[in-house]
Formats: C-alpha cells, structure tokens, sequence
C-alpha cells in the first residue's frame, strides 16, 4: 500500500480529512499536496503578542502557499487553523517532539530562556530571530534581529530612539517588507449570546483595567467613571470591559455611571463581547490587540512605552499624560503621569473617532 507521508494532509497517526470525507487512499487521491516548506515559528506569549505576530503569516502563506506552518505557543486559542496546520501549546510532549523533528526555516520571536534553548537545539536550515549563546543567554540570529529586537531591549535610550513598530520589525527580521498586512483574530465565540447591547447607538467598550505587573499604566476610577457619563450624554452605548482583576471596579463603575457590565468571561467569550464594540478605549493591553485584531476603532492609552511601538492600522490615535515623566518602562510611577490624561481630552478622541458612526 502507497503512503505519502509528505502530503500536507497526512497525520501520520489518525486518518486524514480526505480519507474522512471521500474514503480515498493515497495511491488514488486527487487532494494529494506536498509539504514545500516546513516552518516552526516559536512565540510564546503573551497573547497580545502573539496576535500581533500573525500578520506573518499573511506574507508566510503569499510566498510559501504549500508551507507546513508549526506554531509552539502558551496561547493556542488565538490562532487560526486556517493559517496554521500545526498548533502546539507549549506542553512537556511538543517541546521533547519538536527537539526531535527537523524544519527547513525556525523563526523565533522570543528572548525567554525555553524559547532560545529550544532555537538552539532544533534542527532547521535556517534560522531567524534568537537563539542562546555559551551563556545561556539571548542572542540574535541576525543583523536585522540585533537591531530590531535584541538591543532595543537591553538599553532605555536606544529603545526611546526607536519609531518602527513591533510588526514592521517582526517582518524585517524575517526578510520581508511590511506591506500594513492586518492581525489575523477569529471571533469564535457563541453568536446566539444576547448582549442587551443597542447596536443602533456608537458602542464604546472602556477596558477599565491594565493587569498587575504595568500598574503605571492604570487610570483613575472616577476618570472611568466621568468618561462613561460622557458618553452616556452624548449618545453613546457604553459597556465596562475587563477580567476577573477589574470585576469589583467594574461593577463600582457601572453603578455609578449607568455604564453597562455583563462580567468578566473566558478569552473567546471575551474576544466576542469585544466585537460587539465599535470603539475600545484602553491602556496598553491584551484588549488594545483584541481590538486591532477585530478591526474595531481604538484610543490608546500609553505612558511608560514608545509609542512608535504600536501599529494602529489608521483606525486609532494614542494619547500621553500631559505632564512629561521619566517612567519609561517603569511598572509604577511615583508621579503617577497617567492622572495628567484628561477625561475630556478622551472623550474628544472618542467623538472624532465615532463622528461617522454617530
């Protein structure tokens, strides 16, 4: 009997989907694809950086359409099966798997230490990104991953100095030229759930929180607060967003302003409600990629990072303290810079941003 163990769709260990579908071996299928490239991409997390790492995959799958994409991550949820065949969460078995198998391009997009042992250790042709050095340290593969991402994040001033943002490097380290290729984000959620939310009005969803470690970051109760009634005045529906951190801050908040909060969910059920927003106004978080990724308007919050970071795809602008601060990466800021964002300078980016929604 014929196996071809190269086709794309071949497992190896269980039928594959044209055996399933038709019943078809492989001597006689007509769905028989070879594998043209095997490539691993090794990023970890967090989420939000993994989903600003698939807009490679975009340029991956235009040059290499018959790729074996493999994807090592702590946040398998948010990839697309459409556009990777082979998603592994990082568990003890696909990590002793993948130090066994071989690929014809490795790209490691992560500086930790199981990233750079593992783009070490795995045989590939190529290699793009990190790997460790006699140390056990990061190293960068490349010229390009030396400017890109690994002296940027050994020193404050050379990281300031820097106006690429993170997918234009991504793409640079790969060899490639961003071409303002979108986040690939599936809202997988249940789309039977009835938010009670009136889509005939201009959705502002508020992701009121900016989780423990960046505490810098976290703007004022009674801003939020101040900024929903605002909203609620002009028009506007307004919902509370956040996880399970914010949900006493969250509930104080809807109390107090007649914004509306549904909970705190799961990560798909929680990428669902943020697509029933027109509009999120957050710090720099998961939520501000949830809504790149949804194509959703945003206004950005940032203080301790460089702006020149972010890629809001023309569909957002990012607003600073007024009052200038040397908190740069700093997980608290004594001045507490944030409070010299104003609540009205806010709500003047969410009415230019939804004045063709309204």
């Amino acid at each position: 009997m014929i196996v071809k163990n190269d086709c794309i769709h071949f497992r190896g260990d269980v039928p594959c989907k044209p055996h399933k579908a038709s019943g078809v071996h492989c001597e006689d299928c007509s769905e028989y694809r070879p594998v043209g490239m095997r490539i691993l991409i090794i990023k970890l997390g967090a989420i939000g950086d993994v989903i600003r790492t698939t807009p490679l995959l975009l340029k991956l799958r235009e040059e290499h359409p018959d790729a074996e994409v493999t994807w090592l991550t702590y946040s398998p949820d948010v990839l697309s099966r459409d556009w990777v065949n082979r998603i592994l969460d990082a568990s003890i078995e696909n990590v002793e798997w993948l130090k066994a198998a071989s690929f014809d391009w490795l790209i490691n997009l992560d500086k930790d230490r199981l990233a750079i042992a593992l783009a070490q250790e795995i045989h590939a042709d190529r290699k793009s990104g990190f790997t460790m050095d006699d140390y056990g340290k990061a190293r960068p593969v490349s010229e390009k991953a030396e400017e890109h991402k690994w002296l940027t994040g050994l020193w404050d001033d050379v990281s300031r100095a820097n106006t690429k943002h993170y997918v234009q490097e991504v793409f640079e380290i790969c060899g490639y030229r961003f071409g303002d290729e979108p986040y690939i984000l599936e809202d997988k959620g249940d789309a039977s759930v009835d938010w009670n939310i009136d889509a005939s009005k201009p959705v502002v969803g508020l992701n009121t929180g900016c989780g423990g470690r960046w505490v810098s970051r976290l703007w004022p109760d009674d801003y939020w607060i101040e900024l929903a009634r605002k909203c609620l005045q002009s028009g506007y529906e307004v919902v509370l967003l956040g996880g399970g951190q914010e949900h006493a801050k969250n509930q104080t908040i809807a109390q107090k302003s007649g914004a509306k909060y549904f909970g705190h969910f799961d990560l798909t059920t929680f990428i669902h409600l943020v697509n029933q927003v027109d509009l999120v106004v957050t710090a720099v978080t998961m939520a501000m990629h949830l809504a790149i990724g949804l194509k959703k308007k945003l206004v950005l919050f940032n203080n301790i990072f460089n702006k020149y970071e972010f890629h809001l795809y023309g569909r957002g602008v990012i607003l600073e303290p007024e009052k200038a601060c040397d908190c740069y990466y700093s997980p608290e800021c004594e001045a507490n810079c944030i409070e010299t964002l104003r609540v009205g300078t806010v709500f003047d980016a969410v009415a230019s941003l939804l004045d063709g929604r309204k």
